[in-house]
């Protein structure tokens, strides 16, 4: 978590679209393992247009993003990234969002996972606003970001949640059923990035609270 004092660290706000990128993870993952270097997965995208971009500016912004987010993954995770099943996948990028972005992952943590496990089902755009504002009581950036902002961060963080299958389209906290696999690489960190899930889990084979 970011420290909430004085001299913490500012939160990245650049997630205003895109949400998982699971396509774009699906092209960009293979090849790290091929050339070992983000920087040069990134120039490859942009030079092929791999990822289909109407525009050369949003060309390079997906592929900045995608490159970026998945630079936080270890090299065993985008392996297990690239021959993961769909629900698999969607988990890995949730868990990149959330290591990419503090905000994300505390707003995981603090607001999904917690209300998940005080039983209750639901999450709503002002449970979003709510962490939002007593974070900026430490955090200036969050103070004065416009309203529109603020809408295309959440907008953004609910589309990422359902296609992650953590949250439906009624805004109801779905719990989070991860593989044995993908629950020992996440596990294995410390603290777990189990953590970053609406489930009861805390270990990778499974175990429970």
């Amino acid at each position: 978590m970011a420290d909430e004092s004085a001299g913490t660290a500012r939160y990245k706000l650049s997630f205003t679209s895109g949400a998982l990128l699971m396509r774009e993870g699906i092209i960009a993952a293979p090849l790290y393992l091929r050339e070992g270097v983000w920087s040069k997965v990134r120039a490859v995208i942009e030079e092929e247009n791999l990822l289909q971009a109407r525009t050369v500016a949003s060309g390079h912004r997906l592929a900045r993003e995608v490159t970026q987010r998945l630079a936080v993954l270890a090299d065993d995770e985008i392996e297990l990234l690239v021959d993961a099943t769909t629900t698999e996948r969607g988990h890995l990028l949730w868990v990149a969002a959330c290591r990419r972005y503090d905000l994300i992952g505390e707003f995981a943590e603090e607001v999904v996972r917690e209300r998940f496990l005080l039983l209750a089902s639901t999450l709503t755009y002002e449970d979003f606003d709510s962490f939002v504002r007593t974070k900026a009581l430490w955090h200036e950036e969050l103070a004065q970001i416009k309203d529109s902002t603020l809408q295309k961060l959440r907008s953004n963080v609910f589309k990422m949640l359902q296609e992650a299958e953590l949250l439906s389209e009624a805004r109801l906290i779905m719990p989070a059923v991860l593989s044995e696999r993908v629950a020992a690489v996440l596990s294995a960190r410390t603290p777990s990035d189990l953590r970053f899930f609406p489930t009861q889990q805390t270990k990778g084979l499974g175990a429970a609270l």
